[in-house]
C-alpha cells in the first residue's frame, strides 16, 4: 500500500478492497476495480479516535456519543474531510470513517499509520460477499495482494451501519 498497491482484506464487517486513503492514484484503481463511479464516495478505516480527528476538521460531540453506544460496527460520515485523497470524498466534502475494533484490520491500520480505504469486495451493483469464498475471481485477480488471514471463515458477515452527521447537528441514518 505504501507504493500505491490495492489489497483484498478482512475487516470488522465484510471483506474489503483497500488502499492508502491518501493516495489518489490508488483510490482511482479501487474505483476501476469495482467499476464504480468516482462520484460515489468510499469508506475508510482507522484504528483510533485520534486519527478520526486528523482526517476531519471538527468532530461533532454527537459522533463520540454515537460511537460510545454502538453495538455493532458503525461508520460515521463526517463533514469537513481533510488530509485524504480528494477523489475519496463525497461531493459535499464529507468522508465516511469507521474505527475498527477487529484485531486484523486494527493492526493493519495501526502498522500502516494512515487511513485505509474499505469498500466491499464486489463489482458495483452486485451483492456484497459475506465471506472470502463468495468474492469473485474478477476481484481477486484485480488486486495486488490478498491477505491470508481469515480466508477459511464461513460466517455471513454484514456491512456496518452508516450515519451521516451534518454541520448543523443533524443525524441521518443511511444504512441500519
Amino acid at each position: 500500500m505504501e507504493r500505491g498497491g490495492v489489497i483484498l482484506y478482512p475487516t470488522d464487517t465484510i471483506w474489503g478492497i483497500g488502499c492508502d486513503a491518501t493516495n489518489a492514484a490508488a483510490v482511482q484503481r479501487v474505483y476501476e476495480i469495482k467499476q464504480r463511479a468516482d462520484s460515489k464516495a468510499l469508506i475508510v478505516l482507522t484504528d483510533s479516535e485520534a486519527k478520526v480527528e486528523y482526517y476531519v476538521t471538527e468532530v461533532p460531540e454527537t459522533a463520540w456519543q454515537l460511537l460510545d453506544v454502538a453495538v455493532k460496527p458503525l461508520t460515521l460520515i463526517y463533514p469537513g474531510a481533510r488530509n485524504l485523497a480528494p477523489n475519496l470524498l463525497a461531493e459535499d466534502g464529507s468522508i465516511a470513517i469507521r474505527i475498527t475494533r477487529e484485531s486484523f484490520s486494527q493492526q493493519l491500520c495501526r502498522r500502516f499509520k494512515k487511513a485505509i480505504v474499505s469498500t466491499s469486495a464486489n463489482i458495483s451493483g452486485t451483492p456484497s460477499p459475506h465471506n472470502f469464498a463468495e468474492i469473485s475471481d474478477e476481484i481477486k485477480n484485480a488486486v495486488d495482494y490478498i491477505v491470508e488471514a481469515r480466508r477459511d471463515e464461513t460466517d455471513e458477515s454484514t456491512p456496518s451501519s452508516i450515519i451521516k452527521l451534518g454541520d448543523d447537528g443533524t443525524i441521518k441514518i443511511i444504512r441500519e
